[in-house]
């Protein structure tokens, strides 16, 4: 196997990381969410993070030639094995930390699908297609409840100042990139999201001003996920989503 083979795998699997993770923190909202159509809106989004991580899985699984499926990638990796940014397996928080979260992250999909469509890797480009017109769903939600939460009740609007302020750090790592992105990068199959992080700065700007919000002022920064360091909260979500498959290995619906 060609090695820029190998790093199109580590580099679909690590997409696929990022939307699993993401879906299953999302879906803890299921029967929790503030009102029944929020619930099933949730709901909904979850959805379309987790079919996006199978279409990344199962390009993988065709790459690699090894025999694996989605399942693989998906249940029988440790913590250590991901590679998903740690802002996907943050806890769920209130609602308006989950809002706040999905701000920044479908921001960030919306410039980073958008490019990805462009990538050289044909089956890459066409993942990016589908999921490009679902993000624009998802952002146009997260950017109407900011606004909704920070410019609503005094409770709601300091929930909402909290939520940006906590996961604000974690926002750094999206545009750094290591030598297996740069690599894919220079081939003209990874995205280079340094290209679009000022316009995704003045996008969260606009709309945290709007929101009668303010930008946080720290330059704290939380890294890691993408060479396997993670926060606690991976191994329990881990534990919750691979306990049927590891009791029943090879299991199949």
């Amino acid at each position: 196997m060609s090695d820029l083979k190998q790093d199109t795998i580590n580099y679909t699997v690590r997409l696929g990381d990022d939307a699993l993770i993401l879906g299953h923190r999302i879906s803890e909202w299921v029967s929790n969410g503030p009102f029944l159509e929020e619930d099933i809106a949730l709901g909904n989004v979850s959805l379309d993070f987790i079919g996006r991580a199978r279409m990344f899985y199962t390009y993988a699984a065709d790459l690699s030639g090894e025999g694996k499926t989605e399942d693989h990638f998906a249940y029988m990796r440790n913590e250590r094995e991901f590679q998903n940014y740690l802002i996907n397996e943050l806890p769920r928080g209130d609602f308006a930390y989950t809002i706040a979260r999905q701000l920044f992250v479908d921001t960030y999909n919306h410039y980073f699908l958008t490019a990805l469509t462009k990538s050289s890797d044909e089956n890459l480009a066409a993942i990016a297609a589908k999921a490009v017109k679902e993000t624009k769903y998802h952002l146009r939600r997260s950017t109407d409840w900011t606004l909704r939460l920070g410019d609503g009740t005094e409770e709601s609007h300091k929930r909402m100042q909290a939520g940006i302020d906590d996961v604000w750090g974690y926002t750094k790592e999206l545009f750094e990139h290591d030598e297996l992105e740069q690599r894919l990068i220079d081939a003209g199959i990874a995205v280079d999201a340094t290209r679009f992080k000022d316009q995704w700065l003045a996008d969260i700007a606009a709309v945290i001003k709007e929101a009668t919000l303010e930008m946080p002022d720290g330059e704290w920064a939380v890294r890691g996920g993408r060479e396997g360091y993670h926060t606690e909260n991976l191994g329990h979500i881990l534990t919750e989503l691979q306990y049927l498959h590891r009791c029943y290995p090879n299991s199949e619906w």
